[in-house]
């Protein structure tokens, strides 16, 4: 296993995902495989959030898993790494940023692992596989359209390969990921198109920075203390 360097935990706690022990977990990725978890989850993710809605509330839980997800992509391209930790090792814990309190996510940093070449897009087709199957534990809760919680994984995603592609020595491996990415294979399991090539319309990430991209509403205006997305689409 890889010893994660000072800048890849920087990284890492960037997107709020951190590397010790949370002081007081409250559930882990492995609870949201267990239908009978999801109401307490649901009225938990409500009064962390304040949310108007279950709707946004459950939203938000999709933008902050939707972290992690993004990075595994950006681990990937720039350190042909990934964590490949269990669901129970993934926990996720109460913090403050900017006044409000979300979830941060706690791993074991010993649980990364190096990609050869020839299991790369194994390994792609199975953190999106794995996604699909939070997404649809998600939209057990309540009424949330599967786009919206994509659209908040791809969000980040789009930005984490802007800043590759601009970098020389990044930007062959980026280039390749993406491809991957647009491309059919990696998504067979539960679609039969690329997802994110539907999100991007096949242009550049860099084109698509600042750009209204997104087709569905995050409902971050609905939570106390955020303010509405600036890409929203509903007017």
């Amino acid at each position: 296993m890889p010893a994660l360097s000072y800048d890849q935990v920087r990284q890492l706690n960037s997107y709020s995902i951190f590397t010790e022990e949370p002081d007081r977990p409250l559930f882990t990725l492995a609870n949201l495989h267990k239908d009978f978890y999801l109401t307490d989850f649901r009225n938990l993710m409500m009064g962390i959030t304040n949310a108007a809605t279950e709707t946004a509330a459950i939203s938000h839980f999709g933008r902050r898993y939707g972290m992690f997800v993004a990075m595994q992509f950006y681990m990937l391209t720039t350190y042909d790494e990934i964590w490949d930790g269990k669901p129970e090792n993934l926990r996720f814990a109460i913090v403050q940023e900017y006044g409000i309190h979300t979830l941060g996510m706690y791993i074991n940093p010993n649980d990364f692992r190096y990609v050869e070449d020839d299991e790369r897009e194994r390994v792609m087709t199975d953190i999106l596989y794995k996604t699909s199957v939070i997404i649809g534990q998600l939209r057990k809760t309540t009424s949330i359209s599967p786009l919206i919680l994509w659209e908040n994984i791809f969000g980040y995603m789009l930005w984490h390969y802007h800043t590759l592609l601009e970098n020389p020595a990044l930007a062959d491996r980026a280039f390749e990921d993406l491809e991957l990415l647009e491309g059919k294979e990696v998504w067979r399991y539960f679609s039969d198109k690329s997802l994110f090539l539907n999100y991007t319309g096949g242009k550049s990430p860099s084109a698509l920075i600042n750009q209204p991209v997104r087709k569905s509403c995050c409902f971050s205006k609905d939570i106390p203390g955020l303010i509405a997305c600036g890409f929203c689409p509903i007017k």
